[in-house]
């Protein structure tokens, strides 16, 4: 039966002991969506938002998130994160997010990928609130993931 990994035999919680586990590559990919109003995608394809340029804000943030993530996420493991790619897409009716990261170590890198796309979407909301003050974050979860135990993950 599966059980929560970040909780011991008594429901306390706890991190867990990596340290006997193989550094193997690993790599995740998550993805979320600031929706926001047709006036935002407007400046964002043309002249830019009042604050300068909201897409490269966001990226910039995404990829220091991913590096912090231990010091937020309290049972995280600070683990090596040797690449971070952020991807900015303008569709019509808001901003798509997808962070790919990657590792060798010795457990997963998930919640870097995840809390990437949070913060940078958090770092977009920033950015056009002057604009959109309806702006809405959504949909963070993980499509993919590779290496470990447990091997490779994609979402249908």
């Amino acid at each position: 039966m599966p059980r929560l990994t970040h909780v011991d035999d008594t429901g306390a919680a706890r991190m867990v002991d990596v340290s006997a586990k193989p550094v193997t590559a690993r790599e995740a990919t998550a993805k979320g969506v600031v929706t926001c109003s047709p006036a935002v995608i407007e400046l964002l394809r043309g002249a830019g938002v009042p604050k300068g340029d909201a897409l490269a804000v966001a990226r910039i943030a995404g990829i220091q998130a991913a590096k912090r993530t231990p010091d937020l996420i309290p049972l995280a493991h600070p683990i090596a994160v040797h690449g971070v790619q952020v991807d900015l897409e303008v569709l019509d009716e808001g901003v798509e997010i997808t962070a790919t990261v990657r590792t060798a170590d010795r457990t997963g890198i998930e919640m870097e990928a995840l809390t990437c796309v949070a913060v940078a979407a958090l770092a977009l909301v920033d950015m056009i609130k002057a604009v959109d003050k309806l702006a809405e974050i959504g949909r963070i979860r993980v499509v993919a993931k590779s290496g470990g135990r447990s091997g490779d993950w994609r979402r249908d």
